[in-house]
């Protein structure tokens, strides 16, 4: 069960088929979600049909609708500072900007061959192709991000099929694997044991109080 803007729904069934995951729900069981469902989901409308059959209730009127450990101040600027950026069109995508990202990074991959192709694998031209090569990579992981966010394309559909093009056929990875992942971290943001951009303690890194001390 979770909260969305006071009423209380059953996600329990639902969550196995959530396009999203079941952990990015599973994460928020017995939680306000409201955050979260506003800034995961571009189409409100079309996805509060389905809630409409997973509503059980809702909360009672002297019941708060956020979590305890947070502040009620800091949630209220948030959510005026979220609606005062989507009023000035911060959200909006600008395909000019999105086309030249692709057009130059094909170009960098493209580059990167050809000048092992022309000139040979002596040092010079190994390390210049490797530097376009890596170059091209990163922002081909970069160009993915905004996908997988749906943040380019109105339909997520496009920005879906897009995001396997560059992942998948560009960068051999699944865009599955990536969406699951990094949805998690959207959802509880450097939130122990569930943003998984956290699980690589205490090998890695572990910053922070109490992120040390659990380590």
């Amino acid at each position: 069960w979770l909260v969305i803007d006071r009423k209380v729904y059953d996600l329990s069934k639902f969550s196995k088929r959530h396009p999203g995951g079941s952990r990015v729900i599973s994460h928020y069981a017995g939680q306000d979600a409201t955050d979260a469902f506003v800034a995961f989901h571009s189409d409100k409308a079309l996805v509060k049909k389905y809630l409409k059959a997973l509503l059980i209730g809702e909360l009672a009127p002297n019941q708060p609708s956020f979590e305890s450990n947070k502040k009620k101040a800091l949630l209220e600027d948030f959510r005026e500072l979220r609606c005062s950026v989507e009023k000035m069109g911060l959200l909006s995508p600008n395909f000019s900007f999105f086309f030249l990202i692709f057009l130059h990074l094909l170009v960098l991959d493209a580059a990167s061959w050809l000048v092992v192709w022309y000139f040979g694998i002596s040092l010079v031209p190994f390390l210049l192709g490797m530097a376009l090569f890596t170059t091209a990579q990163i922002q081909m992981g970069w160009f993915q991000h905004d996908l997988g966010h749906c943040s380019v394309f109105r339909r997520p559909k496009w920005n879906r099929v897009m995001q396997i093009v560059v992942i998948s056929v560009l960068k051999g990875l699944p865009a599955s694997w990536w969406n699951h992942l990094h949805n998690q971290h959207h959802a509880k943001p450097n939130c122990f044991r569930k943003d998984p951009d956290l699980n690589m303690h205490p090998l890695l890194f572990s910053l922070g109080k109490t992120l040390s001390v659990e380590v």
